[in-house]
């Protein structure tokens, strides 16, 4: 450490952590300095969300010491690392969604003081000391649930603050943000920074981790690989460290030919409030791409294709017959699949088994000539799909929740898969998974459209978008503004036809 560098805020020397005999971090060790964006990347699985537990006083290490401020501590608990300036920004934000701004900011703040009181004139004050401070522009009255993504992270910000966070964790913080939303909570990064507030930054969006951080730590199954300047990686250098090996990303789009049928034709759909006038087809074998802010009505039109929101104007046909889409039954009869935004609340089965999760939705297709069920063909299903999607884990008894992100998405992938739908629209399909699982993820949709199905990818990542699919419509105000055709299909087109 040169003499102008100041000492770590924070570091962890040779943490071990093993579960059940399986190690999940084998002598990792990092630091990060006042006022530095330090960026931990990894794939799922690699060790990232063991180490902040540990470092937040979640979990305890086998070995290895947490150090602060020069002081070292063989293990601390959540309330120890909350008064020693340690604060964590999960994905989910931990907000009170039934109290207000205000009371969200104060709350945990009040609970570490063993407070027995609660003053709304103190709260609102303390509260609007950091607003101000931070240029936060939101009504501290207002409850958390009425707040947009953007804004509930910048109150689980401003709470982390009243906490005096001399250390702030940030889990994928830019998963549900819109361009806009980025620059604005990079902005706040910036002024954190500004102030010696050392920040541990994870995300799987590396334009971004590049963007933002000073220096990059890798973590690969659990081990340390290597800590850089920021300026001296790039994107691929990154996900090499990360997988230990190249991955293609470019664009991979067949060659569609003029005998391709449509699978899917949208005429002319509407919703009162959500979207009007919408209409657009698919070929089979074409992935087609849906993309637009937040709240431009992509999702409606997706959810109302599944059922869930049933449309009130225009037709569907699938396969050249007009279909009726009053239902989630409906549209599953219809050969419709859907893999939704949410999987974890609205995908998946989380205490069953992979098994379980993989034949929920396919029942009728495994019946024999009597309509019982026909075990040998299930377990042919679930094997196979377990093996072609290579899920990550013990085998297919293991609970759904033990998984990490990319591995549930592949289970419910999976689970459409076995009905082998017509028509199969994925929101987010890569939302929260890192590069390698992204790669497989593509190739595993690009594998099912050869196969003659019509794919609707429906995202915000231009760089996924522009990677698979043939075409991209592009969404604002309710309405399809934009269709960008193959040759018209490149990262900086989407972001211009979205931001417009």
């Amino acid at each position: 450490m040169s003499p102008a560098t100041p000492p770590p805020v924070l570091a962890v020397r040779d943490i071990v952590k093993t579960y059940g005999g399986v190690t999940a971090l084998n002598g990792v060790s990092l630091d990060v300095l006042p006022g530095e964006v330090l960026c931990l990347a990894g794939e799922n699985g690699s060790g990232k969300s063991t180490l902040i537990k540990i470092i937040s006083g979640v979990e305890r290490p086998d070995s290895g010491e947490i150090v602060i401020d020069g002081t070292g501590y063989r293990s601390m608990n959540p309330t120890d690392a909350i008064k020693r300036g340690i604060q964590v920004i999960y994905q989910d934000f931990s907000l009170f969604p039934n109290l207000s701004v205000a009371e969200n900011i104060v709350l945990t703040s009040a609970v570490a003081d063993r407070r027995r009181l609660y003053s709304g004139r103190a709260a609102q004050a303390a509260a609007q000391a950091i607003v101000d401070d931070l240029g936060f522009d939101v009504d501290l009255d207002a409850d958390v649930e009425q707040l947009s993504v953007a804004d509930k992270q910048l109150t689980a910000i401003c709470r982390a603050l009243v906490n005096d966070a001399r250390v702030l964790i940030m889990d994928e913080p830019t998963t549900a943000l819109t361009h806009t939303e980025v620059d604005r909570l990079f902005t706040v990064v910036e002024r954190l920074r500004s102030r010696g507030v050392a920040l541990i930054f994870v995300s799987h969006k590396l334009d971004e981790v590049l963007r933002i951080s000073q220096r990059v730590t890798v973590l690969r199954s659990g081990e340390h690989v290597i800590t850089g300047d920021a300026a001296d990686l790039d994107s691929k250098a990154i996900t090499r460290y990360m997988t230990g090996r190249e991955l293609d990303e470019s664009r991979q789009v067949t060659d569609l030919g003029p005998d391709a049928g449509v699978v899917l034709e949208v005429e002319r759909l509407g919703l009162r409030g959500a979207y009007q006038d919408v209409s657009f087809s698919v070929r089979r074998g074409e992935i087609l791409g849906v993309t637009g802010l937040l709240g431009s009505g992509r999702t409606e039109i997706a959810e109302s294709l599944f059922g869930a929101l049933p449309h009130d104007t225009g037709t569907v046909k699938v396969d050249g017959k007009a279909v009726r889409l009053r239902s989630i039954r409906d549209a599953i009869g219809a050969g419709i699949g859907y893999v939704p935004e949410d999987r974890l609340t609205e995908g998946l089965f989380l205490d069953k088994s992979i098994s379980d999760n993989i034949i929920a939705g396919s029942p009728d297709q495994h019946r024999n000539r009597a309509w019982m069920l026909n075990r040998r063909a299930m377990r042919k299903t679930i094997d196979g799909l377990f093996k072609r999607l290579r899920v990550k884990a013990p085998d297919t008894r293991a609970p759904v929740r033990s998984l990490s992100g990319g591995n549930a998405q592949r289970v419910v992938l999976a689970k459409w898969l076995a009905r082998r739908p017509r028509v199969l629209i994925l929101n987010g399909p890569t939302v929260g998974v890192d590069v390698g699982s992204k790669a497989e993820i593509l190739a595993i949709l690009r594998a099912e459209a050869a196969e003659g199905r019509g794919v609707l990818v429906i995202s915000d990542d231009a760089p996924e978008l522009v990677a698979c699919c043939h075409r991209v419509l592009v969404v604002r105000h309710g309405r399809i503004a934009e269709i960008l055709q193959e040759g018209e299909v490149t990262v900086e087109a989407i972001r211009e036809k979205v931001a417009a």
